[in-house]
């Protein structure tokens, strides 16, 4: 991988007015295209940075957005249970429509670079999902272990979609996983021998072998679907 340029914070303006932050990082060279950085519940903390350095470091454009900032302003928690209770207690303060209203600019802020793609997990997973559906401007979009996914299952998905999940989540059960296999028969499902949140490696539920497997069929679909 190339070295890329120290990450940023920057300010961007939501179609509503609203003000919030964004981590972005500019690759070396010219970009391949960008990739948004959906969050999950604990904030833009180091672990959602350390994922937006890794896709610049592929080339991308990256950008994670301060989706949190809405109920409270520069969230970083950690994975103590206080940590997951004051996350979902944040969550609850914002709706889905203000998100998505975010992630359209974070999509705009970073359109100049090419094609653009968008990655979430956990809440930023199911982020994923209805950004697929009501976002402009995206080309592919990749989910991981989002558990209000099944809730939106009948989304109408607008750009090519690949979604993870761990079949050892006891937040998203299998028949979860089926309801949204029934909606989108066609859409590529990936269920990994993993619990929930296996991405992250300062949890305890880190799965080394399916975070890579996951993240390599994650960039071989951006690749496909973002170049040019």
């Amino acid at each position: 991988m190339e070295a890329t340029s120290v990450g940023e914070t920057i300010t961007l303006k939501a179609a509503d007015g609203h003000q919030f932050s964004a981590y972005k990082v500019t690759p070396k060279g010219k970009p391949k295209g960008a990739i948004v950085v959906i969050q999950e519940i604990f904030g833009v903390n180091r672990h959602i940075r350390g994922l937006t350095d890794g896709f610049a470091a592929d080339g991308y454009l990256a950008i994670a957005p301060g989706i949190y900032d809405r109920a409270q302003p520069g969230v970083e928690l950690g994975y103590t249970e206080a940590d997951v209770a004051t996350g979902r207690e944040l969550r609850t303060k914002i709706s889905w429509d203000a998100i998505i209203q975010d992630v359209q600019a974070a999509v705009d802020a970073v359109k100049s670079a090419g094609k653009v793609g968008i990655t979430g997990y956990c809440f930023g997973g199911s982020v994923v999902w209805l950004a697929a559906e009501r976002v402009k401007g995206l080309s592919a979009a990749v989910g991981y272990y989002g558990g209000a996914i099944a809730q939106f299952a009948d989304a109408k998905i607008k750009v090519p979609t690949i979604l993870h999940f761990g079949a050892k989540d006891p937040m998203i059960p299998p028949g979860d996983i089926d309801k949204v296999r029934k909606n989108h028969p066609n859409l590529p499902i990936y269920v990994y021998d993993a619990d929930h949140g296996f991405v992250c490696d300062e949890r305890h539920h880190y799965d080394a072998a399916a975070s890579k497997q996951a993240r390599e069929r994650t960039m071989a679909f951006f690749a496909k679907h973002l170049a040019g």
